[in-house]
């Protein structure tokens, strides 16, 4: 895992068990690394991942089994599709149309790269 950007670590911790969630590769009781092994394996500190683990516990997207360990939760998809579509609605997609304004890039301009992106098989979840 490469961190990038001004985005915080645990966040993007966060971002890459999303991912994993939303391409179906972690599905509901699936068991996720503990915090130790996560640690080493992108070598960040434990209490990184801790954070990480708490805030995707808080939004009930993993559970901990207590002596046994860390499992994706049931309704773990549909909190983490809600979850990030919220986040990229009100924080990312601002940014977008700030930069679209900036640049005079039209909607239709737009549009047709998204169509373009789809059709080029760029869509993992499809």
């Amino acid at each position: 895992m490469e961190f990038i950007g001004q985005k915080a670590i645990y966040l993007q911790i966060v971002d890459y068990i999303c991912e994993q969630i939303l391409k179906k590769e972690k599905q509901e009781g699936d068991r996720i690394a503990s915090i130790r092994e996560l640690a080493v394996s992108i070598e960040v500190n434990p209490n990184t991942v801790v954070r990480s683990y708490a805030y995707l516990e808080e939004h009930q997207i993993i559970v901990k089994q207590r002596g046994v360990g860390y499992f994706i939760a049931e309704g773990a998809y549909h909190r983490t599709v809600k979850l990030k579509k919220d986040y990229f609605l009100k924080q990312e997609l601002p940014e977008v149309f700030k930069t679209m304004s900036l640049l005079n890039v039209e909607l239709q301009e737009l549009q047709t790269l998204y169509m373009s992106y789809h059709k080029g098989g760029q869509d993992e979840n499809k």
